[in-house]
C-alpha cells in the first residue's frame, strides 16, 4: 500500500473532532491535527488520541487554506516519503474503506492529482439547512473541475502548485484545483462513500452566513482566475449580480416612474424558482426536497450578493475580509481527553 498521511483541521469541533480523528488514527498513516485557537480542549484531546498537533499562530489570520498548508508541512516533516495526503475537516468522519479506495485510484493513474468521493450529511433530517447541505454534497461522478475540503491529493501535485492559497477565506479548494488543472493534473470524483459531515445548522442565520461566505468565495475566485480561458466563476458572479442586486434595484428605481408597476418584474424570481425546481427534479430529488432547494437557492442570491459586496468593499478599502463563520457562536463545551 502506498504511503498516505492525514491532515484534519478544526476549531471548537468538540465530539465531532473526536469522531473524525478516531476514524483515521490507527490506520497506519501519520495523522496531523491543525487547530485554529480552539477553547474546548480539542488540542489536548487530539494529542491524547495520538495525533500530531499544530496550533496556528494567532498573529496571522486564520483560514482553512492556511491550516491545510501548515498541516501539510508538518506531515512531510514527520513522514518525508508520504505520497498521498487525505485532507478532512474536523466536523467530518472518514468512512471505513475510503482511504484504501482513494489510494488505489491515485496509485493506478499517475495523472490524477486529486480523488474524492461522496460526502454525506450525518443528520439530514435534523433541520432543513442540514438537508440543503446533503443536497449540495451530491455532485456528479467522474472527472471534475474541483473538489471540496475532504479529498485525497498527490503530494507531488500539491507541492508543484505551491499548496493552497492562504489568502482565500472560502472556496480555497476550487481555487487550488484551477492551478492543478493548469499544470495538467486531473480531479476525479468516484462513486464511493467518503465522509460523514455534521453541519449542525439549525437556524436561518447560520444558513444565511454560509451563503454570504459562498458569495465572497465566488467574488474572490473570479478576481483570481476569471480571465479566459479559465473564466473561473464568471457565470456565477453574473447571476448573483443580476438576481441579488440589479433586479431589486431596478424594481425600486422604477417604482415611482411606473406608479408601482415595476413590481411586475419581481415575477422573474418565480421564473428562477421554476427553473431551479426543474433542475432539482432532473437530479432526481424528491418533490419536497426539490421545492426546498429551489426556494433557498432563490433567497440565497441575496445572501450571495452580500458576500460579493463584502469582498469588493474590502478590496476598495485595501483590507482583508475576516473569516466568515456560520457555526454557533455559543461558548463551546469542553471535550474530555
Amino acid at each position: 500500500m502506498n504511503r498516505v498521511g492525514i491532515v484534519a483541521i478544526g476549531r471548537n469541533e468538540g465530539q465531532r473532532l473526536r469522531k473524525c480523528l478516531q476514524s483515521v488514527i490507527g490506520g497506519g498513516g501519520t495523522v496531523v491535527y491543525v487547530d485554529s485557537n480552539s477553547s474546548d480542549g480539542s488540542v489536548a484531546m487530539a494529542r491524547a488520541l495520538g495525533a500530531a498537533v499544530v496550533e496556528l499562530d494567532l498573529s496571522t489570520p486564520f483560514t482553512a487554506a492556511r491550516a491545510r498548508n501548515e498541516g501539510f508541512a508538518k506531515l512531510l516533516s514527520l513522514d518525508p516519503q508520504c505520497e498521498f495526503i487525505q485532507f478532512v475537516d474536523g466536523d467530518c468522519e472518514i468512512v471505513a474503506g475510503w482511504i484504501e479506495r482513494a489510494v488505489a485510484e491515485l496509485g493506478g493513474n499517475d495523472k490524477l492529482g486529486v480523488v474524492c468521493g461522496r460526502r454525506r450529511e450525518r443528520h439530514p433530517a435534523a433541520s432543513e439547512y442540514n438537508k440543503l447541505c446533503d443536497i449540495e454534497w451530491d455532485t456528479p461522478i467522474g472527472e471534475a473541475r474541483a473538489c471540496g475540503g475532504d479529498a485525497m491529493m498527490r503530494v507531488s501535485a500539491l507541492t508543484q502548485v505551491g499548496g493552497f492559497d492562504a489568502s482565500v477565506i472560502a472556496g480555497e479548494e476550487p481555487e487550488l484545483c484551477v492551478r492543478l488543472r493548469q499544470h495538467g493534473w486531473k480531479i476525479l470524483r468516484v462513486d464511493a462513500e467518503m465522509t460523514l459531515h455534521d453541519a449542525a445548522m439549525t437556524r436561518f442565520g447560520q444558513w444565511w452566513r454560509r451563503m454570504v461566505r459562498g458569495g465572497h468565495a465566488y467574488a474572490q475566485g473570479r478576481q483570481m482566475h476569471g480571465a479566459p480561458p479559465e473564466r473561473h466563476w464568471v457565470r456565477e458572479n453574473r447571476r448573483i449580480v443580476f438576481w441579488g442586486l440589479v433586479l431589486p434595484i431596478l424594481v425600486l428605481a422604477l417604482a415611482w416612474p411606473t406608479g408601482g408597476l415595476s413590481v411586475i418584474l419581481l415575477g422573474g424570481y418565480a421564473v428562477l424558482w421554476w427553473r431551479t425546481l426543474g433542475h432539482a427534479k432532473r437530479r432526481g430529488l424528491p418533490p419536497a426536497d426539490a421545492r426546498l432547494y429551489a426556494t433557498h437557492m432563490v433567497i440565497g442570491k441575496f445572501a450571495e450578493a452580500q458576500g460579493l459586496i463584502t469582498f469588493w468593499t474590502s478590496q476598495l478599502l485595501g483590507r482583508r475580509t475576516r473569516l466568515i463563520e456560520y457555526k454557533s457562536a455559543a461558548p463551546p463545551r469542553p471535550v474530555q481527553g
